[in-house]
């Protein structure tokens, strides 16, 4: 089987806290419904390294010019203070309207909304952000179709708010039908609703595939 890639974003300021939910269990395939589809690839502007808000240096697999929605799965963008500060990120923009143009995912979440909205990619969908008045700040022409939730799908775009790493984690994994519905359940049950009787469900799921 080949191994599709899930391309992630990284700059300067990335809010860490938003994309590690749903990373990590796109990496790790001990759920997976089909175990060896996915692998992870961090995307820079360049191939240098960046500084997350959390101070950690991350190096880029690859520079975004390099990627083709062709060779991809998705593309996650997480937010970052650069994205209210100017248009440094506007690049990240311009490739998810080539993404979704394609027909291959995008996700983005906290300040990545409003990059999308200045890029005009959210004029005509459903979707959500931070705040319909954060969004509104970018000028754009979709507020009628902003949706006050923690996470929205609208076939190939996904946005969320700062607040919902695991929503926009579960979303991402249905868009990628990643788990089984009773491990995509379990999943949500145990880290977003902090339910610990998801960790025995999860944990009967993964023995069952062992076996």
């Amino acid at each position: 089987m080949t191994k599709k890639t899930v391309h992630v974003a990284v700059y300067d300021t990335l809010s860490d806290w938003e994309v590690g939910a749903a990373t990590v269990n796109i990496a790790d395939d001990s759920w997976h419904r089909e175990p060896g589809r996915f692998e992870v690839a961090t995307v820079g502007l360049t191939t240098a390294p960046v500084t997350t808000a959390g101070r950690m240096r991350v190096t880029p697999d690859l520079a975004l010019a390099d990627i083709d929605p062709a060779d991809s799965a998705m593309l996650i963008l997480p937010g970052a203070d650069l994205w209210d500060a100017g248009d440094d990120l506007a690049p990240f923009a311009r490739k998810a309207r080539e993404f979704l143009a394609a027909g291959v995912p995008v996700a983005a979440i906290c300040g990545a909304t409003l990059g999308l909205a200045k890029e005009g990619l959210l004029d005509d969908r459903p979707h959500t952000s931070n705040a319909a008045e954060y969004l509104a700040s970018s000028g754009y022409s979709g507020a009628e179709h902003y949706v006050d939730e923690s996470a929205v799908t609208d076939g190939d775009l996904i946005t969320a708010d700062a607040m919902s790493p695991f929503e926009f984690a579960r979303e991402i994994f249905v868009r990628l039908d990643l788990f089984e519905p009773q491990v995509l359940d379990a999943w949500y049950q145990l880290f977003g609703q902090k339910d610990p009787t998801g960790y025995f469900a999860l944990a009967e799921n993964a023995s069952g595939q062992a076996d």
